[in-house]
């Protein structure tokens, strides 16, 4: 076996959702979630399909998105991976919808910050072992810091 490290590639503004499912029907049913809970976000799904003709299966309502989807897929190469990427909608607003669909088996990450898959090789395909989501911290947060968080929370709506 051979492990690997695949830089997810996000285009600026966007966040991505990774994870695990188990049919090709997914990819319209992740669609679906996501035009009627964030009908004003522009997203692209990918699929890598696991048996047959072992496709990257592509929906969206945007190209940009839909390509940056379908190459990332195609770069981590696992199978029954789905990768959503998306614009104008944080992934907070779609995430439960998309862990309640009955084919999902688990969400890797869902960021905006820089991503790395860990990637397993062998002679049967790929697999995610893991994720490498942002950087490490680099001390406990101070009380400017509480108030930083608290102030930016507010700032974005996410707080009264």
């Amino acid at each position: 076996m051979e492990l690997k490290s695949v830089k997810v590639e996000i285009p600026d503004g966007a966040n991505v959702i990774l994870g695990q499912t188990h049919f090709i029907k997914t990819v319209e049913d992740l669609y679906e979630i996501i035009r009627t809970t964030a009908p004003e976000a522009r997203f692209g799904v990918a699929l890598c399909e696991a048996s047959g003709p072992c496709l990257v299966r592509v929906e969206g309502n945007d190209r940009d998105m839909e390509k940056s989807a379908a190459g990332n897929a195609m770069a981590i190469g696992a199978g029954h991976l789905f990768i959503i990427v998306l614009k104008g909608a944080f992934p907070i607003s779609v995430l439960n919808p998309i862990k309640n669909c009955p084919e999902v088996c688990s969400i890797f990450a869902a960021t905006a910050n820089p991503l790395q898959v860990i990637v397993a090789m062998t002679e049967q395909g790929k697999g995610v072992v893991g994720v490498i989501d942002g950087m490490s911290p680099l001390m406990i947060e101070g009380e400017k810091d509480r108030e930083e968080r608290k102030a930016f929370l507010r700032k974005i709506g996410y707080k009264l």
